[in-house]
C-alpha cells in the first residue's frame, strides 16, 4: 500500500471504514498486540489490517448482552433436544384459517387503504375493540384516545424507557423479573432497585425502601402469571403495593401479556383500580393470537400519551397498518373468547401434567411454583445447586431450560432457580424431558454431596 508522508497506515474497522494513523499510533496497536513492552517489527505493524473499536459505540448499547435466552435457545435448536426454554405460544392453536379469511376480506374491500401510511396512535376500530374488552373483562373505563398501538407490548417499554428514563434514574423491578425488561432498561442506562417477589406478590417492606430511593421513576411488574415465575400477585399485595407508592413521582407498569390464559383460581383486579393516577398498562395479542403480527398496546393518561406519540413517531412512524386491521377484522369476525378457551384449555392440561412430573421425578428437596395460568412455572433447587452447572449436565442428556442467573439484576454468584415452558411441548414430551431433567438433577445433587463431604 502506497503511504502518505502524513500517515503511515490505515486501519480498517469492522464496518470497513478506514481510518488514516501515524507511525507512533500503530507502534503502539502493534505492540499491544504481541504483548505489553515487546518492540515491534516493522511486518508487524503493517500486518495489523482490522481493528474492533468498541469506543465508536454508545455506551448504551455496548454495555447491554445479547438475549440470554436467545443464546440458549441457540444451544437447544437440535431436534433431538426437549426444550422447556422457550417462551412462545404454541403454533397448534393459531387461528390459521380464520386469519386468511380475515386477510382476504380487507384485500377485497379495504387494500389501497391497508397498504398505505397511517397515524401513528394506531386504527381506530383496533383501539375500541381493547377499550370496550377492559370494560367489559376487567371492569375498566378506558377511552381508545388513551391507548397507543405498538410494534408488540416490548416496543411499549421501550417508549417508556425513551420517555422518563435519564442516565442512572431508577427502576424497581420484581427479583426475579422479566429478561426483556431488564435488558431494554439497562440500555437506557437505568439503576435497577430489585424487591424480592414472595408467592403473593412482591415484598412490602423492600418496597417501602425502593420507592423512597432517590430518582425512582419507574416500577415495571408482570403480576398475573409472572415472567419468569408463574406467580399472581393477590388483590390484598396489589392494594399493599398502590399504598406504597400513592403520590410518590413514580409510575407504575402492569405488563399484563399472560392475563387472558388463566385456567384455574379467580381473576384478581389490576393496578388499574388501586391506583388509577399512577398506572401505565402494556397489553399484547401476541399470546391469544399470534406473535408474529407483533401487535401491542400502551394505556397511559393524557400527558403521557402526548409524550409516548412523540416517541413512537421518532422509533417507526406507526405499527404495520396492514396487519392492524388484519387483527380488527378477525376479531369482528371471531369470537376471540372462545379462541382463548381453546388455549386456556390445552396449556392448563400442559401445566398440570409438568406438575405431575415433576412430583414424580424431582428429588423431595427441589421446590416449585404453581401456577394458575400463562406458560411458566418455576423451580428452586437445593442451597448451592447451581442452575447454570445444571444445565450443562442437562444438555447432555438432550433437555433444555433456562437458568436462573439471567432474570437478577444483582446477582453476584450463580443462583439455583431455573424456568420451565410448559405450552410448546405435549403430554407425553413433558414426561420423556422432566424424566431426564430429574435425572439430571439426581445427578448433580448426589456428585455435589460426595464433592462437599471431600472438601
Amino acid at each position: 500500500m502506497r503511504m502518505s508522508k502524513k500517515f503511515d497506515a490505515f486501519v480498517t474497522w469492522a464496518s470497513g471504514i478506514k481510518v488514516p494513523i501515524n507511525k507512533k499510533i500503530l507502534d503502539q496497536m502493534a505492540a499491544w498486540s504481541q504483548g505489553m513492552n515487546v518492540k515491534a517489527n516493522r511486518s508487524a505493524l503493517l500486518s495489523w489490517r482490522v481493528l474492533e473499536v468498541n469506543s465508536m459505540f454508545a455506551d448504551r448499547i455496548s454495555d447491554v448482552p445479547k438475549s440470554f435466552i436467545r443464546e440458549i435457545l441457540k444451544v437447544a435448536i437440535s431436534p433431538n433436544i426437549i426444550s422447556f426454554a422457550g417462551g412462545l405460544p404454541n403454533r397448534e392453536l393459531f387461528p390459521v384459517q380464520e386469519l386468511q379469511t380475515a386477510s382476504n376480506s380487507v384485500f377485497e374491500h379495504s387494500g389501497q387503504e391497508a397498504l398505505q401510511y397511517s397515524n401513528t396512535e394506531g386504527y381506530l376500530p383496533l383501539r375500541e375493540f381493547i377499550s370496550q374488552r377492559y370494560k367489559t373483562i376487567k371492569g375498566l373505563n378506558i377511552e381508545p384516545k388513551n391507548i397507543l398501538i405498538t410494534t408488540g407490548s416490548q416496543q411499549g417499554l421501550d417508549l417508556l424507557g425513551k420517555t422518563f428514563l435519564n442516565e442512572k434514574d431508577r427502576v424497581i423491578i420484581e427479583k426475579p423479573g422479566y429478561l426483556g425488561a431488564i435488558q431494554l432498561f439497562s440500555i437506557y442506562k437505568a439503576r435497577f432497585s430489585p424487591v424480592l417477589l414472595e408467592n403473593d406478590g412482591v415484598n412490602i417492606q423492600e418496597l417501602t425502601v425502593a420507592s423512597k430511593l432517590r430518582n425512582t421513576k419507574l416500577m415495571y411488574t408482570v403480576p398475573n402469571f409472572q415472567n419468569p415465575t408463574g406467580i399472581t400477585y393477590t388483590n390484598e399485595k396489589r392494594e399493599q403495593i398502590a399504598n406504597v407508592l400513592r403520590g410518590k413521582p413514580l409510575m407504575l407498569i402492569e405488563d399484563d401479556p399472560y392475563g387472558d390464559l388463566r385456567y384455574s383460581g379467580t381473576h384478581q383486579s389490576s393496578f388499574m383500580h388501586y391506583l388509577p393516577e399512577q398506572t401505565i398498562l402494556l397489553g399484547s395479542f401476541s399470546k391469544t393470537v399470534v406473535p408474529s403480527f407483533r401487535t401491542g398496546w400502551i394505556v397511559a393518561p393524557d400527558e403521557i400519551m402526548e409524550k409516548l406519540i412523540v416517541a413512537k413517531q421518532a422509533s417507526d412512524l406507526h405499527t404495520n397498518f396492514f396487519t392492524q386491521k388484519l387483527l380488527a377484522e378477525y376479531l369482528q369476525q371471531n369470537d376471540l373468547n372462545e379462541h382463548i378457551s381453546k388455549i386456556k384449555t390445552m396449556y392448563g392440561r400442559q401445566c398440570l401434567a409438568m406438575i405431575e412430573c415433576i412430583k414424580r421425578h424431582f428429588p423431595k428437596e427441589v421446590t416449585y411454583t404453581l401456577p394458575e395460568g400463562g406458560m411458566f412455572l418455576w423451580v428452586t433447587l437445593p442451597y448451592g445447586i447451581s442452575a447454570m452447572d445444571l444445565f450443562q449436565k442437562a444438555i447432555e442428556k438432550d433437555v433444555a431450560f433456562v437458568p436462573g442467573d439471567p432474570f437478577y439484576t444483582d446477582l453476584k454468584e450463580s443462583v439455583s432457580t431455573l424456568r420451565l415452558n410448559f405450552s410448546c411441548v405435549d403430554e407425553a414430551t413433558i414426561e420423556k424431558g422432566i424424566a431426564r431433567l430429574g435425572e439430571s438433577i439426581n445427578e448433580y445433587i448426589t456428585e455435589y454431596k460426595q464433592k462437599n463431604l471431600t472438601v
